[in-house]
C-alpha cells in the first residue's frame, strides 16, 4: 500500500478559522491607520498653507486667493484631498475635501478647514475637538 501525503478537511478548516480570525482583527486597525494617516495629511497641507499665507501677508500686506502665489497646487501631497483658499484680501479661508479614495472614507472626519485666525473646523460626526486632535 502507498501512502498518500497531503490535507485534511480538518486541517483546512482549522487554518481558514485562524486566518478569518487574524483578518477581523487586523483588518479594522488597518482602516483607522489609512483613516489617521489621511488627516494627518489634511490637516498638514492645511497648515502649510496657513503659513505660507502669513508669510504672504507679511511681505505684502493683504491675503493672496491663489494657491499658485504660495507655490501650492490644488492637491495635497499624495492627492487625496483637493485644497481651495477663498481670501478677500483681509481674512482667508482654507478648505481640504476629501477625494473618492478608501483612506478618505472616514465618517468622523470628512474635510477640514482653518482660517486666518487659526481657527479650526472639521464636518463629519467626529467633530472639531476629535478631528484635529487625533
Amino acid at each position: 500500500m502507498r501512502k498518500l501525503s497531503g490535507f485534511t478537511l480538518i486541517e483546512i478548516m482549522a487554518v481558514v478559522a485562524i486566518v478569518g480570525i487574524l483578518t477581523a482583527i487586523a483588518y479594522p486597525s488597518y482602516v483607522d491607520y489609512l483613516y489617521k494617516s489621511s488627516r494627518a495629511e489634511a490637516m498638514s497641507s492645511l497648515l502649510d498653507i496657513a503659513n505660507r499665507q502669513e508669510q504672504y501677508y507679511a511681505d505684502n500686506h493683504k491675503y493672496t486667493s491663489s494657491l499658485a502665489d504660495l507655490g501650492v497646487q490644488n492637491k495635497s501631497d499624495s492627492g487625496l484631498f483637493t485644497l481651495t483658499l477663498t481670501s478677500d484680501g483681509s481674512s482667508f479661508s482654507l478648505v481640504a475635501d476629501p477625494l473618492d479614495h478608501p483612506a478618505t472614507k472616514d465618517p468622523d472626519c470628512t474635510s477640514f478647514k482653518i482660517d486666518e485666525l487659526g481657527q479650526k473646523t472639521a464636518t463629519g460626526s467626529g467633530g472639531n475637538r476629535t478631528c484635529w486632535n487625533r
